[in-house]
């Protein structure tokens, strides 16, 4: 059996936790090849760091049933995220000016993009602001508004001034895409705001990992015709990524 470090078997703990809410300690085990004892351990650590919450048996997520704390999805499907940074970077001509919401996929963009020459970053997350700030060959435009716990900053104000923009290619992270609901979020401002991003882009880009392809959260963002583009991992089904080609999207599986 393999042997699984600790920072492996707590990626795996959070990673169940995002997905179903609630994990035990015995199935834990199991999946992990470890005690009982280590995993309690385990458990432990995460919790001290709130990134979820000790019950009799196991553990369950901070905010179960609603939307994931943004410190919880920065450890889950590091790998995944990474890899669709990568990719969605490359859609990414010289000269282009990109638009980009929040989210730690995004966040992995915006590292792909750091050491690029020759284009223009307007984001509303205060996070992608600080990882690109200082890099000589990008410049960088802030979009205001009321902060969300997610680092974005959303509302009348963002969209006011979003309008003012022309963007070459949008970047939204999402909590949900399906081809009958389309693009959706936890937060309805949030929703109204990403929407800005896509209706002032040339080419629109949805990037996220498989465990948000066919999930439906509350507010929708747009209906799947507005998109051009799909980026995810290779987890998403078959079936699921031919019914978003089936919709008329552009589908780039990593």
């Amino acid at each position: 059996m393999r042997f699984v470090r600790k920072s492996e078997r707590l990626s795996a703990i959070l990673d169940q936790v995002g997905l179903q809410g609630t994990v035990g300690v015995a199935a834990l085990a199991v999946a992990l090849g470890v005690s009982g004892a280590t995993i309690r351990r385990d458990l432990q650590t995460l919790s001290r760091n709130q990134l979820l919450v000790r019950t009799h048996g196991g553990a369950i997520s901070n905010e179960a049933g609603d939307e994931v704390p943004t410190r919880v999805k920065a450890a889950l499907r590091q790998a995944e995220k990474r890899a669709i940074g990568r990719a969605a970077a490359a859609f990414v001509e010289e000269g282009s000016v990109v638009g980009m919401t929040g989210g730690t996929t995004a966040l992995e963009l915006s590292r792909a993009l750091a050491q690029r020459r020759g284009i223009t970053v307007v984001t509303n997350a205060i996070n992608i602001a600080s990882e690109l700030v200082g890099h000589a060959g990008i410049r960088l435009v802030l979009v205001g508004g009321i902060a969300r716990s997610s680092y974005e900053l959303v509302g009348p104000a963002a969209e006011a001034m979003l309008a003012n923009y022309h963007l070459d290619i949008a970047f939204v992270g999402v909590d949900g895409l399906t081809p009958e609901e389309g693009c959706t979020t936890y937060d309805e401002m949030e929703a109204q705001t990403d929407l800005a991003f896509l209706r002032r882009a040339s080419r629109s880009v949805v990037i996220a990992d498989s465990s948000k392809i066919g999930r439906v959260t509350f507010a929708r963002i747009s209906l799947i015709s507005g998109v051009t583009d799909v980026v995810t991992d290779r987890g998403a089904s078959p079936e699921q990524l031919g019914a978003l080609e089936r919709a008329g999207v552009r589908v780039t599986a990593v």
